[in-house]
């Protein structure tokens, strides 16, 4: 039976393969004589309109290609407009405004606001008629013509920024200048720009010019914390803006363009020279004659005085940006946008931060060649007291507390020592201060030399380099150098610093760059009994109508265990000597435990001092922005000094606390009478020149043995009773009189009277 069916089977298999190979070979034969016949109808169609010769690259050719690249480019331009137009996705953009946001001390105090009240109230057709022309003029004169990007406006810029070299003129129109303010950031890059020109076209077509026009005088920022023209009339002139006369309609019209450089309250000559150019516009433009801007320029405006309003301007920018962020958290039903923010700034202690940084640098700034400073000033769960972000911010906002990224030097140290003492070190632990090298690489101490078998306690009191190198060894084991810095790396995670730290050999000794702020805040872990904290600065959030929206000890994040409250003892114990023996002496208070740790790096280029009393942590850092190394400053001297007298004044009224692992504190031994009321000796406060003589200080010395030479020369004819020339081996000593020294530094072009 199964040799019957067989055969059967196989046929019947064989058959149907056959079957379907001729159906596919018929319908890929019918398929393509059908599409051979309808090519040959589309050719004969097509041949109807056949142009040839000239009139085809005359006429058919460019055609083609410019409907190509159209096409193209209507795909690119939808391909950018996209992200633009994500920006609009809100449909309540117009109406939401932005944080309006009004700060107070930690007493309840105003101190200052951020953000942008608008103020509606004013209708364009109110506001003089000279400050909508000086805006006109100044801004954007083809403004009701274009739809929305000047074109030729554009142009003219480019060839002009080209022509100088660099930026001139602007050519951004009001349009494209609002787009920016309501959608998008300051940041200078082409992809803003893009959006910036498809948000202006969008909001030709939604809004009027005359809408357009008065959301840019008031959503504009006009400098002094204050935005629109009505604020800034208030701010700069103590009057509404309807009342502004010419004069003071030119200089608001000039803050448009760079409201920090010009605002008259920090720069009143720079604001009186903006404004002329705004009166050149205005005759330029045609919408006024040279003799109506003449009363103008002989009487410029006189903006209010507003210098001995010290706000702290550093702190509320941070604090508006941290409430922003807090913001971002609340439920996104919740539409409130204004709000009373009470900090935990002390302004007693901000006012005596920004007095010692000032008086500091102007004093020896020059002699260390330092122009910057900053500082932070916290309580021990985080609360930022003080923050001084530079020297001036009226010639700087940007904030070196919370923004710059500074090589910590031996401040970096504790948190290397605190790794130690988790993985089995002890305070008495001794390591040997000899030569070490990390591949090429082989630190040096400062003094450029050893002191054999030291403990961890001198390691960190002296500052030594090269135990932290090798307790990084140590820390790693067989698993080698880079096992144990990430070891300490993961501690200073703890600790609360999220600044980069990649691995380097030298990290040990604070290579890597961390800010002021982190590195104030991580310290308050010591005495803390080892929980880390966050740095904070709001306290309290309330509506405009008084409800609490939000409570830093109710909601915020909660101090974290970092370390054990053993080990964080006897950091505090071993960094009190760097205060009391070490190379902090300066920082040490009276009757109050102190402890800290210096840091200074390569070059000199930055010296910290950061420390912490049972009550308060403080950092201080001392540089240049531009990162040109000091006149050999160290931890020890300028931020020593600092963080003394801020402390001193932070302490002032409060109950003193011990730190664990210190205790109390000790009184400072009384100085002498006689030496107290003498003048400081300019050694005590800040290091001589440099020990070895340069080049430049050898030619001074052979200049000034020359004229003495030829000096005695003359001597010698006019006097036969002269004395013999003096021979080189004593010509320094004739040259130079008891009261003077030798120039030895590249700092100093002549020799100098010695101080006593």
């Amino acid at each position: 039976m199964r040799q019957i069916l067989s055969p059967q089977w196989k046929t019947k298999l064989r058959n149907f393969f056959l079957d379907l190979d001729a159906r596919i070979d018929s319908t890929l034969f019918s398929s393509g004589r059908g599409l051979r016949e309808l090519y040959e109808r589309y050719s004969t169609f097509m041949d109807r309109f056949y142009v040839g010769r000239w009139k085809r690259w005359v006429f058919i050719e460019p055609l083609s290609e410019a409907a190509t690249m159209g096409l193209g480019g209507m795909i690119v331009l939808l391909a950018l407009a996209v992200p633009a137009f994500r920006e609009t996705a809100d449909d309540d953009w117009l109406k939401k405004s932005d944080l309006a946001v009004t700060f107070l001390d930690r007493y309840g105090n105003p101190i200052g606001s951020r953000g942008i009240k608008h103020n509606d109230s004013i209708p364009l057709e109110d506001f003089p008629d000279v400050l909508i022309k000086a805006t006109l003029a100044t801004e954007d004169r083809r403004f009701y013509d274009h739809f929305g990007i000047d074109i030729a406006g554009t142009a003219r810029a480019l060839i002009t920024n080209a022509q100088a070299g660099g930026v001139r003129q602007g050519g951004s129109s009001i349009t494209q200048q609002l787009a920016k303010n309501l959608f998008l950031n300051n940041e200078r890059t082409i992809e803003r720009k893009i959006k910036e020109a498809f948000l202006a076209i969008w909001l030709e077509h939604r809004l009027t010019k005359n809408e357009i026009l008065k959301l840019y005088l008031d959503r504009a920022y006009m400098g002094g914390g204050t935005f629109g023209v009505d604020g800034a009339a208030h701010f700069y002139f103590n009057k509404s803006a309807r009342d502004v006369n010419l004069a003071e309609a030119a200089m608001l019209a000039g803050l448009f363009k760079a409201p920090t450089k010009y605002a008259p309250h920090i720069n009143l000559p720079a604001a009186r020279a903006r404004a002329n150019v705004v009166l050149d516009n205005l005759v330029d433009a045609g919408f006024m004659t040279e003799g109506q801007v003449f009363g103008a320029r002989r009487n410029p405006a006189v903006a209010v005085d507003r210098r001995d309003e010290n706000s702290p301007n550093y702190y509320l920018d941070w604090a508006f940006e941290e409430m922003r962020r807090l913001v971002d958290t609340f439920p996104k039903s919740y539409t409130e946008r204004v709000f009373v923010v009470r900090t935990a700034i002390d302004m007693n202690v901000q006012r005596s931060a920004e007095e010692a940084i000032e008086n500091q640098l102007r004093q020896f700034g020059r002699d260390y060649h330092a122009t910057q400073a900053a500082t932070v000033v916290s309580d021990l769960d985080g609360g930022v007291r003080a923050m001084v972000g530079g020297r001036d911010y009226g010639a700087s906002q940007f904030n070196r507390a919370t923004d710059a990224y500074r090589q910590p030097g031996s401040s970096f140290k504790p948190y290397v020592y605190t790794t130690a003492l988790l993985n089995g070190f002890t305070p008495n632990s001794k390591i040997v201060d000899g030569p070490v090298c990390i591949g090429n690489w082989c630190p040096q101490n400062y003094g450029h030399s050893y002191s054999g078998s030291v403990t961890l306690t001198q390691a960190i009191t002296r500052s030594i380099n090269v135990v932290p190198v090798k307790l990084s060894i140590a820390l790693g084991g067989k698993e080698g150098p880079k096992a144990g810095r990430a070891k300490i790396v993961e501690v200073a995670r703890r600790f609360g610093l999220k600044a980069p730290l990649p691995d380097t050999p030298s990290l040990p000794i604070g290579s890597d760059e961390v800010t002021v702020l982190e590195h104030a805040v991580a310290y308050a872990t010591f005495p803390n009994r080892g929980r880390s904290v966050t740095p904070h600065t709001v306290l309290e959030v309330r509506t405009g109508a008084g409800d609490l929206v939000w409570r830093w000890d109710r909601d915020g994040p909660q101090p974290k265990q970092a370390i054990p409250a053993s080990v964080a003892a006897d950091m505090a114990g071993m960094m009190s000597h760097v205060v009391s023996e070490g190379t902090a002496r300066r920082a040490a208070l009276d009757g109050i435990p102190t402890a800290g740790k210096t840091g200074t790096t390569n070059a000199y280029r930055d010296a910290w001092f950061v420390g912490y009393t049972g009550n308060f942590t403080c950092a201080v850092w001392y540089g240049n922005d531009d990162y040109s190394p000091t006149n050999r400053m160290t931890g020890g001297s300028l931020p020593a000094q600092t963080w003394h007298d801020i402390m001193v004044a932070a302490h002032q009224g409060v109950e003193v606390r011990e730190i664990p692992g210190v205790g109390m504190g000790q009184k400072l031994p009384k100085e002498p009478a006689a030496q107290a009321n003498a003048a400081p000796k300019v050694l005590e406060t800040k290091p001589g020149p440099p020990p070895v003589l340069t080049k430049r200080g050898a030619d001074i010395l052979v200049r000034v043995e020359k004229m003495l030479d030829e000096a005695a020369k003359t001597l010698g004819k006019t006097s036969s009773n002269a004395p013999a020339k003096p021979d080189k081996s004593s010509s320094s000593a004739l040259a130079f009189p008891e009261n003077y020294v030798a120039a030895a530094g590249d700092q100093v072009a002549a020799p100098t009277p010695r101080k006593n």
